[in-house]
């Protein structure tokens, strides 16, 4: 096996994605929207967010470790599917990839709305045209499923170019936040006071605040894709969650407790509004762009995907068999049209609900069946460790239990709605189970 991750020859030539564009895609899956809207859902919570992005990072940096050493002992295409597979059998590993395609495509409706708000910015009647917000949404849904049914080079491309362009508000946000402090003192931050910091407020906040990092875990799923992904994955997976957690904890936290908080609440462009208070208006409408920018990048890869998943587990035998054809660039386009359509469905379901608030429920959605999925991959690392089906330590055997245990933390965190909503979301998922099963010769406890 070729170990040189840069080998830009043998990506070229079979459209495989090497390290940097691997690195691309989990930093860009994971700074999308999240970045640019999470300061408004996280206002309410003051200094709690900051502890609360503290103890998010670490998780994920947790989840990345196990992740990392999941995808060197198994470098498949699937990624949380195939892993549970390979610890439990095919009825939770359709359990976790069920919840994790659910994930995606709500995911993805969060990332396509936070991309219009911005845009709202830019073009303000999308805001205040009843509707119009939801058929922008849904526009830029299907150019992106087609971008992507052209072939993973291309939008290997694309994420690759997005996420360099990303950097550079970010960059410029954390500058303006530095120079604001300075120059008072930290006298215009929101005055930190202990007795306002609180386990429950700490907790929501988390809650939210893995909705920036989820996706992680994106270079594992197209491993049949990937240049030596044994070792280009794990990199690509940890380097990325770094950098990630620590671009988020100063970008969110400083627009939070700098930007006057009945603002921030109400606000469909946090980021753009900070910037306009002290570099003017237009700064904050270029700001914007890079926002929107931003997002379709992460829409992006995050479509790229939602075909890849259930594309996965169609040839394995456990979703509809339709959904297994590739096209003739290797790309699952029905998978593709599934999980659009899905996503168009839930956009303008719930259109009458402004920006902000449909932002907000459907990350919390979201996060709750991701972390179901994130749940289980922490399980499955102790069970093959343990069996001897991949190298132990004890390195290893902590983290995954701190994973687990933060997994379970943060699905309380979410709250009986998103809960709720999150369970009957999987137990539609048994039906399909039940009849595919019914209809293969493999047995259910099949742990192959």
């Amino acid at each position: 096996m070729n170990h040189n991750d840069g080998a830009p020859d043998r990506t070229a030539a079979t459209g495989q994605l090497g390290f940097w564009m691997c690195l691309a895609l989990v930093v860009g899956n994971m700074i999308g929207t999240g970045v640019f809207l999470l300061p408004a859902s996280l206002a309410p919570y003051g200094w709690n967010a900051v502890f609360g992005w503290m103890l998010t990072i670490g998780g994920a940096l947790c989840l990345a470790f196990v992740f990392a050493r999941l995808a060197r002992a198994f470098p498949r295409a699937g990624g949380p599917y195939a892993y549970t597979r390979e610890a439990f059998g095919p009825a939770p590993a359709f359990l976790v990839a069920w919840s994790y395609w659910i994930s995606m495509w709500v995911g993805n409706a969060a990332i396509a709305i936070g991309t219009v708000s911005y845009v709202s910015a830019l073009i303000p009647p999308i805001a205040q045209v009843p509707g119009l917000h939801a058929l922008v949404t849904c526009g830029m849904i299907w150019l992106l499923t087609a971008i992507n049914c052209r072939g993973v080079r291309l939008a290997g491309g694309i994420q690759l170019l997005t996420a360099v362009l990303k950097l550079l508000p970010l960059i410029a946000v954390t500058l303006l936040a530095g120079l604001v402090i300075s120059a008072d003192g930290g006298a215009t931050l929101l005055p930190y006071r202990p007795q306002d910091i609180t386990l429950p407020g700490i907790t929501a906040a988390a809650t939210l605040t893995l909705w920036g990092l989820l996706g992680l875990e994106s270079a594992t799923v197209p491993a049949g894709k990937v240049v030596d992904p044994q070792r280009t994955i794990p990199r690509a997976t940890l380097i990325g969650t770094a950098l990630t957690g620590f671009i988020y904890l100063f970008v969110c936290s400083a627009v939070s407790l700098l930007l006057p908080a009945s603002m921030a609440v109400n606000s469909n462009a946090p980021l753009a509004d900070f910037v306009a208070i002290y570099w003017g208006g237009n700064a904050g409408l270029v700001l914007a762009a890079f926002a929107a920018i931003s997002g379709f990048g992460t829409l992006n890869g995050w479509i790229l995907l939602q075909g890849e998943m259930p594309n996965a587990m169609a040839r394995d035998g456990v979703f509809p068999q339709w959904l297994a054809p590739v096209s003739r660039a290797g790309v699952p386009v029905r998978a593709h049209l599934v999980s659009s359509l899905l996503m168009t469905l839930l956009v303008l379901l719930n259109y009458a609900r402004s920006m902000t608030e449909l932002f907000t429920f459907i990350i919390l959605l979201a996060t709750t069946a991701s972390l179901v999925m994130y749940l289980v991959c922490a399980l499955a690392a102790l069970r093959l460790s343990r069996t001897g089906r991949m190298q132990a330590s004890p390195a290893l055997s902590l983290v995954a239990l701190v994973a687990a245990a933060y997994a379970l933390w943060t699905i309380y965190g979410a709250g009986r709605e998103a809960v709720g909503w999150g369970a009957v979301l999987l137990l539609a998922g048994a039906p399909v189970y039940l009849t595919r099963a019914a209809a293969s010769d493999r047995p259910l406890s099949d742990p192959r």
